[in-house]
C-alpha cells in the first residue's frame, strides 16, 4: 500500500545510502578490491550514489493518507501522514491479551531501555516514554506526556502525544485530536487492537500515526522519522511479544507468529 511504501522504503533509502557513503569514506582511505572497491574511483563512485540514495530517501514526498472511521484510532486521528503498523497472533483468548498490554513494564520489552537511552542520548529525562520506571508501560505513557484518547476494553485502547505544539494556542492536548492539526502543530496517535483469532486466540496488532499541520512541519518530521523508524518498528514488535509472553506466560523470546506491516 501507499502509506507503507511512504514509511517503510524511504527510511531503507536513508540508511542504505548512508551505509555506502561509509563504505565509500573507508575505501577512499584503503580500498577493497575483493569488494569491487580497489581504486578510489569506484569509492567515491559509491560514496556519491549513497548520499544520492540517502538524500531522495529524506525527501520522499509524505501524501496525506485518510481513515475508513472503524475503529477509535480512525477517530482520534482520522488524517495523517506517517504510520506503522505491527501484528501478532497470541494463543490467548482476548481479555487476558488485553490485561497483559495494560500490565506489561519496559523490563518486559526486549532492548526497550537500551534503544530509548540511545533515543535521548544518554540525557537523564523525568519519568516518561524515554525514561520508564517499574510502572506498567500505558501508565508511564499517561504520566508523562500522553493523553488516553479512547478504550473500549478488551478491544482498543488509543493513546496520542503533541510532540510539536502550535505557536500561541493554549488548546488541551486531547482538543487538538479528531481532526486536522493546525499548522505547525506534530501529532501522534498509538493504538493497541486485540481481536479474536481462532478458537482460543487472538491477534494484537499496534499502530502508530503521526499528522503534521502544513508542509513545513511535514518536511521536519519526515527527517527525523526514516531515520528512527527502524529503532521504532523493533520496539513496538518487541512490545507485542511481550504483551505476548505475559498473556501465554512464556519468555518474551519464543518464536511466534509475527505479522509484516502490511498484515
Amino acid at each position: 500500500p501507499l502509506g507503507e511504501l511512504t514509511t517503510m522504503w524511504p527510511s531503507v533509502a536513508v540508511w542504505a545510502g548512508g551505509l555506502a557513503v561509509l563504505a565509500g569514506l573507508v575505501a577512499t582511505l584503503r580500498p577493497f578490491p575483493t569488494l569491487g572497491l580497489g581504486t578510489r574511483g569506484r569509492a567515491a563512485a559509491l560514496l556519491a550514489a549513497g548520499l544520492l540514495t540517502a538524500i531522495a530517501g529524506l525527501a520522499w514526498p509524505a501524501p496525506p493518507q485518510w481513515a475508513s472511521g472503524r475503529t477509535l484510532l480512525d477517530a482520534a486521528m482520522p488524517t495523517w501522514q506517517f504510520r506503522e503498523r505491527h501484528a501478532l497472533a497470541v494463543a490467548a483468548p482476548p481479555d487476558r491479551v488485553y490485561r497483559a498490554l495494560r500490565q506489561v513494564r519496559a523490563d518486559e520489552i526486549a532492548f526497550f531501555r537500551a534503544l530509548t537511552w540511545l533515543r535521548r542520548g544518554g540525557r537523564p529525562l523525568p519519568p516518561g516514554i524515554l525514561n520508564p520506571g517499574t510502572d506498567p508501560m500505558i501508565d508511564v505513557a499517561l504520566q508523562g506526556g500522553f493523553v488516553l484518547l479512547g478504550e473500549a476494553a478488551p478491544g482498543e485502547l488509543v493513546i496520542g502525544t503533541v510532540l510539536v505544539r502550535p505557536g500561541g494556542t493554549a488548546t488541551p492536548d486531547s482538543a487538538l485530536f479528531g481532526r486536522s492539526p493546525p499548522d505547525g502543530a506534530v501529532l501522534a496517535a498509538m493504538n493497541f487492537r486485540v481481536t479474536p483469532d481462532g478458537p482460543g486466540g487472538s491477534l494484537v496488532s499496534t499502530e502508530t500515526r503521526v499528522a503534521a499541520g502544513g508542509p513545513g512541519a511535514r518536511r521536519r518530521f519526515a527527517l527525523y522519522w526514516r531515520v528512527i523508524y527502524p529503532g521504532s518498528a523493533f520496539i513496538r514488535r518487541m512490545w507485542l511479544r511481550a504483551i505476548r509472553a505475559r498473556a501465554t506466560g512464556g519468555p518474551p523470546g519464543e518464536p511466534a507468529a509475527m505479522l509484516g506491516p502490511w498484515s
